[in-house]
């Protein structure tokens, strides 16, 4: 086994990567993407900036190539490699991006349904973040189930109409409903807490 490994490192790019095109064998996988893990990690920490992200975006590169290879003509595998590198990193980037925007369009939209409750009561109390968290939550609390799954999904897992449906088993359409249902009926119960 040892000598089959050194022989495997001795060759090339290309041998190696024909190799695993042409079995489907992982280890050859392996042992090219040795060669030039270093080289994968250091991009992920130059775009990532944190050393747990890097190391889990080179685990997800390393999955995708054992997909991508077994389809793609590559020519040259190191510049190819740095490619698909870089370009999962921005995917990752872009999708923090998003998701930090659905919390700040969510805490927009929680402060609107407090704003809307103080506007209609004219109460002057303002409530302390702890305080607007522990209604917040008894509120989610009193949603049907299928509604709160959905809200806490979308806004709190930060994940998207289609990874929700697909993680709850349900139609899409119903996803975008209870999202909405459950917003309003949210709203309702916060502006409830307002009259007391």
């Amino acid at each position: 086994m040892t000598i089959k490994w050194f022989k495997n490192k001795e060759k090339s790019d290309e041998e190696l990567l024909n190799e695993f095109q042409q079995s489907g064998n992982i280890d050859i996988l392996g042992v090219l993407f040795e060669k030039y893990m270093h080289l994968v990690y250091g991009v992920c920490l130059k775009y990532l900036k944190n050393r747990e992200d890097a190391q889990d975006a080179v685990i997800e590169v390393y999955e995708k190539l054992g997909k991508e290879l077994l389809t793609k003509q590559v020519d040259n595998f190191k510049p190819w490699l740095y490619v698909v590198t870089k370009n999962f990193c921005l995917m990752q980037l872009r999708s923090q991006q998003s998701q930090i925007k659905k919390v700040k369009e969510f805490e927009k939209n929680e402060l609107s349904f407090m704003e809307t409750a103080a506007n209609m009561h004219h109460t002057n109390e303002a409530w302390e973040p702890e305080e607007m968290d522990k209604r917040l939550q008894e509120c989610l609390n009193k949603l049907r189930e299928h509604q709160r799954a959905c809200i806490e999904l979308f806004y709190f897992k930060e994940l998207c109409y289609q990874e929700i449906s697909n993680n709850l088993q349900l139609d899409i359409k119903k996803v975008k409903s209870y999202i909405q249902n459950g917003k309003r009926n949210l709203k309702l119960c916060i502006e409830s807490y307002s009259e007391e």
